[in-house]
């Protein structure tokens, strides 16, 4: 089982660049909260990298044209985290979801809410975002 972020961004130094200046000059207008969540201008959050080495999970980061170049058939709009357990893709928490989010805190919680849901057995089918299949 693999989780997969994807950000609403795509990769390259000139990209990194203008995210980076983007984010300084106006960040209201940035288009990835999961980038904002989970990033500085420069690097990744420390409480989030540790978070995630806490969570032991396989994970893996994509940026926008990196996901469309291995997946060119999918539809689906970003930022967006995946599921990826047994070759089967499954889109977690959407788009919609992740820019209702305001704080790399809430982000974790919603993640650490599902892990433990997950491992104590009470999942409800219908609670998309709390049924992660770890």
């Amino acid at each position: 089982m693999k989780l997969i972020f994807v950000y609403n961004a795509d990769s390259g130094l000139f990209n990194t660049l203008t995210d980076i200046a983007h984010k300084l000059l106006s960040p209201d207008t940035y288009e990835c909260n999961l980038c904002s969540l989970t990033h500085g201008y420069f690097a990744a959050r420390e409480e989030w990298m540790t978070f995630l080495d806490d969570l032991g999970a396989d994970i893996e980061f994509l940026h926008r044209d990196e996901y469309t170049n291995r997946y060119p058939d999918s539809k689906v709009e970003f930022p967006a985290i995946f599921v990826n357990a047994y070759d089967e893709l499954t889109l977690w928490i959407d788009k919609h979801v992740i820019n209702e989010l305001s704080s790399t805190d809430a982000l974790m919680e919603m993640i650490r809410a599902a892990v433990l849901k997950k491992k104590a057995g009470v999942v409800d089918d219908d609670d998309a975002v709390l049924s992660l299949p770890i």
